[in-house]
């Protein structure tokens, strides 16, 4: 049975395990020892909605960590010169609204058709309410019961210091609770037939959750676990950080992330309450580390800031519970920050482990059960950001073409069958809908990138009983729906205060 559990590295993996585990589990001794030597990542300050589940079940409220946190609330996923330079479009949060609709989603690409000059970003703001705010940059939860299908329990996310936020959870939750904390540098692992015997020759546990990052000092160095690369799939693995201050606050402080295609990858901007997060995601196959910053210096348009360099490590070990050793976070795995999945990783592995931890006596069974179902989830996740590469058209540079040109689908071969989703091939017969998604934003992302499930082609082909002059004036219906119902959505959220206004008076009054 585990009764005693010793958590090594801090940053937010280590003291969200801490917090999950100490909440789940009251009576078991929950200690966390970190190197004060060590610097955590530190730049994942962007969440996606499902971190609000986590938040439920430490029942930790909103006023109290935002304001100690510089955050702000978050409601959708912008992306910029994905598809092409120039487009942009949304993944917003909460689900679609296909009231009146006729065949749900679809609809707007029956608009699309009967109306071509149609931007692609107007598939979001044709489906889900919640893009009146998002549009125009406003937060409001007095709208709650008129713009259904969005609730900011459960539906909004967060721009947070990821670094206060993890001394948040340190010092008002898992202390409080009890989690021993201990500052010491982890210099001799000691091993035996089950996995770590004891850390420095005194520190010795039932279970230990390696949270050293990219480092994987217990999981990947200790005990050698084979880490799985997915540099084949994904096309990046470096990136330039950096914080920038505000030039105008109430403008530039907007409830959304934008992430920009640029020419070696992409730039991420993350606002919060006092300052802005942005970094540039890279491939240093195509490019160097120095031409890179230089690149994201000029995007900037200054040098005078002080840029943190990341070599990120993109893949995932075998086996994520070996012996009496479990990884969470990058000790686990890491895709790449594209939407926001570096903290929902943390979570969710949380989640997982949790519910295998809570059989009590845990067999091998339950150690490859927590493997499985992180790694279904992880390269679930991994397949759709890969999606955002297969399905754009730029080829404006060398890295732009060789993502234009590369053969997607051989590069799952690469993957362990047994978790592999095979996401990119289900995908092929261009079927999707809100409900049944692979992953659920797949068809905002696909509609944003103009990949179109039917065309007025296979509407007449199917379906030879109606004439080309019946879909005509379908399709004309179907559009005018569309459009009525984005005009009451901007109705209402007219006078609905700006995000700035929002967090001032309800967060940071």
């Amino acid at each position: 049975m585990v009764k005693k559990i010793i958590i090594v590295g801090g940053g937010s993996a280590g003291w969200m395990s801490a917090a999950t585990l100490k909440q789940c589990f009251p009576n078991k001794e929950i200690t966390l020892i970190e190197s004060p030597k060590i610097e955590t990542i530190g730049v994942g300050e962007s969440t996606i909605q499902q971190i609000k589940e986590w938040v439920h079940l430490l029942d930790i409220n909103d006023k109290s960590f935002i304001p100690e946190t510089d955050a702000i609330l978050k409601l959708s996923i912008k992306f910029q010169d994905f598809y092409k330079k120039g487009e942009h479009f949304h993944y917003p949060f909460g689900e679609a609204n296909y009231a009146g609709n006729n065949n749900e989603n679809n609809d707007w690409w029956f608009k699309k058709i009967y109306k071509s000059s149609t931007p692609n970003n107007n598939y979001a703001e044709s489906n889900y309410p919640i893009m009146s705010l998002i549009k125009n940059n406003k937060i409001s939860t007095d709208l709650n019961k008129r713009i259904s299908f969005f609730s900011f329990h459960k539906d909004c996310a967060y721009h947070f210091d990821a670094t206060k936020f993890a001394i948040w959870l340190r010092d008002n939750y898992c202390k409080p609770l009890g989690v021993k904390h201990i500052k010491e540098e982890i210099k001799e692992v000691q091993q035996d037939d089950n996995g770590i015997k004891s850390l420095n020759g005194k520190y010795k546990a039932d279970l230990y959750i390696d949270c050293t990052g990219f480092k994987s000092l217990l999981l990947g160095k200790t005990l050698n676990e084979k880490f799985e690369s997915y540099e084949d799939l994904l096309p990046n693995n470096s990136a330039w950080a950096t914080k920038i201050p505000y030039k105008n606050k109430k403008k530039q402080m907007e409830c959304f992330t934008t992430c920009t295609a640029y020419n070696n990858g992409w730039i991420w901007n993350i606002p919060l309450w006092s300052r802005i997060g942005t970094g540039y995601v890279y491939s240093d196959k195509f490019i160097s580390d120095e031409d890179a910053l230089k690149e994201f210096q000029k995007y900037l348009g200054t040098k005078d800031l002080e840029f943190k360099k990341i070599k990120m490590k993109v893949g995932i070990h075998k086996r994520l519970w070996v012996k009496n050793v479990a990884a969470v976070g990058l000790a686990a795995g890491f895709i790449e920050p594209l939407e926001s999945n570096g903290l929902f990783t943390v979570h969710q592995f949380l989640l997982s482990l949790v519910e295998n931890l809570n059989r009590k006596d845990c067999s091998q069974w339950d150690k490859d059960n927590y493997t499985y179902e992180c790694k279904r989830l992880f390269n679930n996740f991994a397949e759709f950001v890969a999606l955002h590469y297969a399905l754009s058209h730029r080829k404006d540079t060398a890295y732009w073409k060789n993502n234009f040109n590369k053969q997607w689908e051989e590069k799952l071969i690469n993957l362990d069958p047994t978790f592999a989703s095979g996401f990119l091939k289900a995908v092929g017969n261009r079927v999707y809908d809100n409900k049944h998604d692979v992953f659920g934003g797949f068809h905002c992302i696909a509609a944003g990138m103009n990949w179109a499930p039917t065309s007025l082609y296979k509407l007449i082909t199917n379906n030879l009983l109606n004439s080309k002059a019946h879909w005509t004036n379908f399709l004309k219906e179907r559009t005018t729906h569309l459009d009525e119902k984005v005009k009451n959505w901007d109705e209402l959220c007219k006078e609905a205060p700006s995000t700035y206004s929002f967090m001032k008076k309800n967060f940071y009054s």
